[in-house]
Formats: C-alpha cells, structure tokens, sequence
C-alpha cells in the first residue's frame, strides 16, 4: 500500500477530480422537487461529472440542514439553493 501525503488544497483538487459528488435534493417528492432532480441528472451529463444523485423526502433527515423552504439542493454537504426549481444551467454553475 502506498500513502500519499496531501493537505487541504490538494485533497480538495483530488477530491474534486477524482470522486463522485454526492448530490441530494431535499423535499417531500413533489413536482418541483422531482423537476430539480430532473435539472440535476442533466446538469451532470452534461457537464460529464461523477456523480450520485439522491431524494431525501425524510422529514428528520431534511430537519438536519435546517432548510426552511424545499427543494433543497445539497451538494457534498453543502446546501446551495433552497426554494428554487433551477435550471441544468443553474446547476453546473453550482459544482
């Protein structure tokens, strides 16, 4: 086994480069959350990034990122966008 000694800025290079996103939309699975799931499957075609894409309609799962409007977009535990039904467009702008 080989250990590779990195700090912040290239673990984060490497991350973003190497590994799959972890993207969720959070919200109750209503049209305007399936529609920002939607934008999201495209947005990462698209942009040809690695990527999961996952629903939580989970009411205590979504009360941990303290969101008060849905859908939520989560991307590697980040919430961006809250309230808003984005665009393809407006998604790649958020990787």
């Amino acid at each position: 086994m080989q250990v590779i000694n990195v700090n912040k800025t290239s673990f984060d290079y490497m991350r973003k480069e190497k590994e799959e996103m972890i993207i969720k939309v959070l919200g109750p699975g209503c049209n305007k959350c399936k529609s920002l799931e939607e934008s999201i499957n495209a947005a990462v075609k698209e942009a040809g990034v690695a990527a999961v894409v996952e629903m939580v309609e989970d009411n205590k799962e979504i009360e941990k990122y303290k969101v008060k409007s849905t859908p939520a977009l989560v991307i590697d535990e980040k919430v961006v966008s809250t309230g808003k039904q984005l665009t393809a467009q407006e998604v790649k702008t958020l990787f």
